[in-house]
């Protein structure tokens, strides 16, 4: 029935009249600005931000986000339409199916982590999550534990929540990693004191894709009687997670970073032993009062659906974007040296590979690879042009960290656009570094490094 609608819905679209709507929809679209829409000439050139490409570029950019698979939008269209009660309406057939979907959904997140279906609370997405794991846990545990720990890696809302709580009164550690991106597990033992309530630590680095080692972790911090948070937006289907064989007491996760909607995501709160945590929202007490708020259906039913068939295909997936994340590194190293991978290649998620070119500039670059969407780091962070915390966290050094380009391997990514992307990119790479004259020095056998340059 699902795949029915969604074809429905496309052929009404693709067959809709060019009229004037009599709705509210009239307004909204007269009122959409049309500067803000791409625009594409005859020739068939797509014109935006001042860019022109010759049409939309290959997607290379899965750690910002994924495209919704088609299966997940049938299981979701169905929730948008026919089936539209709210979950929390206990009186009718409408708000009945809606929590039955809410709750099989639930069932699917847990399974996919090993977790008790009880144990899954719905938000908005890993955001909203680490802050209600990090201020919540730590707010409620305020008399008793007064420091959290965390790595100088961690996405920009787990640090920004800690400096959060610094301002509270709470005390923070930031560790270092190790020029590979793992943490150093004897410097965490070292760290824990009897007053360290939650070690957070990110399972897979949104920007380098270091995996950490999660059971050793979850060892220490039941060893210590510290609670282990972890960031699991990029990790979830991807790796396998097991919260009990891991220790993970509070876990964080995302619908939108594996094929699902985005605006949704999860908490793992673990119940046994129990981790107590002060809501964050106040509302009508939905999620058992740790996530006031409507629970959208649709989103939610979507992020179910993505997680099963995740649990299906994780061990394919995985085969398959490790053949073409060496399928793209060979290409490119092939033909072009001064290429650097940053972080580790052993422990790594093989759809992330953040790569360093030397000798060249990477705003530069990245405009140069317009046909190419990827980024030079977090979509959070994108908008500064202050060469990565992350990389710098590593030992990078400034010039090589501004040259630093992100390339997101995915469950649709085809091997003719791994190829593609090769070409593109070493094309790029060998104009700039024509321009440049410390390339041309390095060809002549002068080390740069030894220069001393005047100062003016």
């Amino acid at each position: 029935m699902a795949s029915s609608v969604s074809r429905l819905i496309r052929r009404a679209l693709a067959n809709a009249p060019s009229r004037r709507l009599s709705t509210a929809t009239a307004v909204a679209a007269s009122e959409t600005p049309l500067s803000s829409l791409p625009k594409e000439d005859e020739a068939g050139t797509i014109s935006m931000k001042g860019v022109k490409i010759s049409a939309r570029p290959l997607y290379l950019d899965m750690q910002a986000t994924t495209p919704v698979d088609p299966r997940v939008l049938d299981a979701i269209l169905p929730f948008y339409l026919a089936r539209f009660g709210n979950p929390h309406s206990r009186t009718h057939l409408y708000g009945w199916e809606s929590e039955s979907a809410v709750e099989a959904s639930r069932a699917r997140v847990a399974a996919l982590v090993g977790a008790d279906p009880k144990e899954i609370f719905f938000t908005s997405g890993a955001t909203e999550s680490n802050n209600i794991s990090v201020k919540g846990f730590m707010r409620f545990h305020r008399t008793r534990k007064r420091h959290v720990i965390t790595t100088q890696t961690e996405h920009k809302c787990v640090l920004d929540s800690c400096r959060y709580l610094q301002q509270d009164g709470f005390e923070v550690t930031y560790l270092p990693v190790r020029p590979d991106g793992l943490v150093d597990l004897g410097l965490l033992a070292d760290s824990i004191r009897p007053d360290t309530g939650l070690v957070s630590v990110m399972a897979v680095n949104n920007e380098i894709g270091v995996v950490q080692p999660l059971e050793e972790i979850g060892h220490i911090c039941r060893e210590k009687g510290a609670v282990f948070h972890t960031d699991a937006a990029q990790a979830l289907g991807k790796i396998p997670i097991d919260v009990e064989k891991m220790g993970i007491g509070l876990m964080s996760l995302s619908g939108h970073k594996i094929y699902g909607p985005k605006g949704v995501g999860a908490l793992y709160v673990r119940r046994r032993p129990r981790v107590r945590i002060e809501p964050q929202m106040s509302g009508g007490g939905q999620e058992r009062g740790i996530r006031s708020g409507t629970v959208p259906t649709p989103l939610v039913v979507g992020m179910g659906a993505a997680c099963e068939i995740a649990m299906k295909e994780m061990e394919y997936d995985s085969k398959r974007i490790s053949a073409l994340q060496e399928r793209l590194l060979n290409g490119i190293r092939a033909r072009l040296d001064g290429v650097v991978v940053n972080g580790s290649l052993e422990h790594r998620y093989p759809g992330n590979l953040n790569l360093s070119f030397a000798y060249v500039e990477g705003e530069s670059l990245l405009m140069g690879l317009k046909e190419v969407a990827v980024s030079s780091g977090s979509a959070c962070t994108s908008a500064s042009l202050e060469p990565s915390y992350v990389l710098r966290a590593l030992g990078v050094d400034e010039d090589m960290a501004h040259t630093s380009i992100r390339f997101g391997i995915g469950r649709f990514t085809t091997e003719a656009e791994i190829d593609k992307a090769i070409e593109m990119t070493v094309k790029q790479v060998e104009k700039l570094r024509e321009m440049s004259p410390l390339y041309e020095m390095v060809k002549e056998g002068i080390d740069i490094k030894s220069i001393q340059w005047a100062q003016h």
